[in-house]
């Protein structure tokens, strides 16, 4: 039954207390008024739960709007999100982030965003705008606004750097959580980082690291995204910490989204064996009380948000509701599509020809080479002999040695270049202009002409995903800032996915290249990344030469 009163029988999973009974809930004008009791769990029920939470993710990586996402992961049973609009910020500011909240506005999805913390990510990138001490405080003070988001300046934390610690402050002063971004981070360093008031992160790779940063008392999110995958190393936490645990995606390409969300790993989690009131407090309650997400949890009072599911096992959804309302219906979803927002855009990228994006180098010269890993976002120093033609670096194919560039999209600048690894194509080049965090042009590609089509047609379109091959292009366009479009979110799936296919017909046997390909140019993770002004190695936190002198 939909509207703001109704009734359903279950088995109501009650999560905090650890305990599942059968019976009847009623709701009224949105909220639960009672419970009636039938007796102890009873399978031949379905069973009725809090809605599951992405504790952390980046909408803009789904390539859809806010609105547009949140119908997506309803499907999955996910009724609420903590999303860091970082990544629009980094291309528009504060006019970005509120695109985000009128988008958000829009559905009845329970979003909870944070002010961005760190826009730009670094000063070794040209992004499109910067938020500072005043414009972060005045996020914070908006109502949509829940948290810092993930303070990813580590060395600035550290050092005690005065704009970045007023930000701390104020969020503090508020009440408010503070999201952590430290991979790698141990020891004494992060203890200082966690007395700085920064009391989560969703960059831990190993159960070491991760027990480390609990016992200084941080959350950690077990991330599972398109491109970083790291539920089979930390999955232990959930019945070692359940109270300090959550789940998150961080990033989540379109066709990954439309496969599954959190669901996925609730189903992962309980067939290793994990409790299963363990999971679900990670995925449901400890999200909710670490953020303060207005979403219910099916004691009389709250606020009529639930989803049902066939069993504890395969969670298959039937119905889902958020404050009484029916929004999802045996397979049918009941919230419409919203009328879009208007686009907001930056581009005023210069077009580039194949020679521009060439490498000098002589006889004995090496290269310092990134080499990226299938799965993960830190990357490898690879020093490595270069094939020359008539003093300029060309693409090794046999060697998966491939030219890498990134563009500034804000003005007219001369192509930043490096070599990568692991990308393993064969021919032609993809692109994209979501690169994080400043979301400048990337691209990747097995030759130049291939290399400067794919950078040319991201311009043309001012943002959107893109395969050359043989000349010929294919495009996703973003005209949301680059990042998103208000496409219906299957259309845009099945469309990222074809794109996908054919950037894996090129020879990539990446499991996500264009989410792998974004990463390249995110800093603030080790070791070798490339900035629109060059060759950056976040271990050092400097610029570092691409091409390294023989004797």
């Amino acid at each position: 039954m939909s509207g703001s009163q109704g009734k359903v029988r279950a088995n109501r999973v009650r999560i905090a207390q650890r305990e599942i009974e059968s019976g009847v809930l009623y709701w009224e004008e949105g909220r639960i008024s009672r419970f009636l009791v039938e007796g102890e769990e009873n399978p031949e029920l379905p069973y009725l739960l809090p809605g599951f939470v992405d504790a952390h993710v980046h909408i803009e990586s789904s390539m859809l709007v806010p609105s547009e996402f949140a119908r997506m992961a309803l499907r999955h049973g996910t009724l609420g999100a903590v999303s860091d609009p970082h990544e629009i910020a980094n291309v528009l500011g504060l006019e970005g982030v509120e695109f985000m909240l009128a988008s958000a506005a829009q559905t009845p999805f329970r979003f909870c965003f944070g002010a961005p913390s760190c826009v730009p990510a670094t000063p070794f990138e040209c992004a499109g705008a910067s938020l500072g001490v005043e414009e972060v405080t005045a996020l914070l003070d908006h109502p949509q606004i829940g948290h810092l988001a993930e303070v990813m300046n580590v060395p600035g934390v550290l050092a005690g750097e005065v704009a970045l610690h007023a930000k701390l402050a104020a969020a503090q002063a508020r009440g408010m959580p503070v999201d952590g971004h430290a991979p790698g981070l141990r020891g004494e360093s992060l203890r200082r980082y966690a007395a700085a008031g920064i009391g989560s992160d969703h960059e831990c790779t190993t159960l070491e690291e991760a027990e480390e940063k609990i016992a200084v008392g941080m959350q950690i999110l077990i991330r599972e995204g398109s491109a970083a995958r790291n539920f089979t190393a930390l999955a232990s936490l959930i019945d070692a910490y359940p109270e300090q645990v959550m789940l998150c995606s961080d990033d989540k390409h379109p066709d990954d989204l439309l496969r599954g969300h959190i669901n996925r790993l609730v189903i992962r989690a309980i067939e290793q064996g994990l409790d299963r009131f363990n999971v679900l407090r990670c995925a449901c309650l400890n999200p909710v009380r670490y953020y303060s997400l207005p979403l219910g949890q099916l004691e009389v009072g709250d606020p009529m948000d639930a989803i049902l599911v066939e069993d504890l096992q395969g969670f298959a959804l039937q119905q889902a509701w958020l404050d009484g309302v029916l929004l999802y219906d045996q397979g049918e979803l009941q919230l419409a599509p919203e009328p879009p927002l208007l686009p907001v855009n930056r581009f005023a990228a210069a077009p580039v020809t194949p020679a521009a994006l060439r490498v000098a180098a002589r006889e004995g010269d090496l290269l310092r080479v990134i080499e990226a890993w299938n799965g993960e976002l830190m990357t490898r120093e690879r020093i490595l002999a270069p094939i020359l033609e008539q003093g300029w670096v060309v693409p090794d194919i046999a060697n998966d040695v491939l030219p890498l560039c990134v563009l500034n999209r804000y003005q007219p600048a001369p192509p930043a270049l490096a070599f990568v690894r692991n990308f393993r194509l064969r021919r032609g080049a993809i692109a994209s202009s979501v690169a994080h965090d400043s979301h400048n042009i990337i691209a990747v590609g097995a030759d130049l002409e291939s290399l400067a089509t794919a950078i040319n047609a991201i311009i043309d379109a001012k943002g959107g995903i893109v395969v050359v091959d043989e000349g010929k292009v294919r495009m996703l366009p973003l005209p949301v800032a680059g990042l998103m479009t208000h496409v219906d979110g299957e259309i845009t799936a099945s469309r990222y996915a074809n794109l996908d296919r054919r950037a894996k017909e090129l020879g990539s046997t990446l499991r996500s290249p264009f989410m792998t390909l974004s990463f390249m140019a995110l800093l603030v993770i080790p070791e070798l990344k490339l900035s629109d002004q060059g060759l950056f190695d976040g271990r050092d936190f400097c610029f570092t030469e691409v091409v390294i002198a023989g004797d």
